[in-house]
């Protein structure tokens, strides 16, 4: 009985959970739009030893 249970309970999260993974996005209405692109990733920024800024390459400049 208990076995039965689970595997009810398991089927019903696998059924419930596949429509979830479609389309994550939706517009003001409510429909699934495609999502718009990732923003680029920022550059480092580094800083000397003194704090001011610096290539992220020279020496003795430490990522901010």
């Amino acid at each position: 009985m208990r076995t039965l249970l689970v595997a009810a309970a398991s089927l019903s999260l696998i059924a419930s959970g596949a429509p979830a993974f479609a389309a994550p996005c939706k517009d003001t209405k409510g429909r699934f739009t495609k999502c718009p692109p990732k923003a680029p990733a920022k550059p480092a920024r580094c800083k000397s030893a003194n704090g001011k800024f610096a290539k992220c390459g020279t020496a003795g400049a430490k990522p901010v």
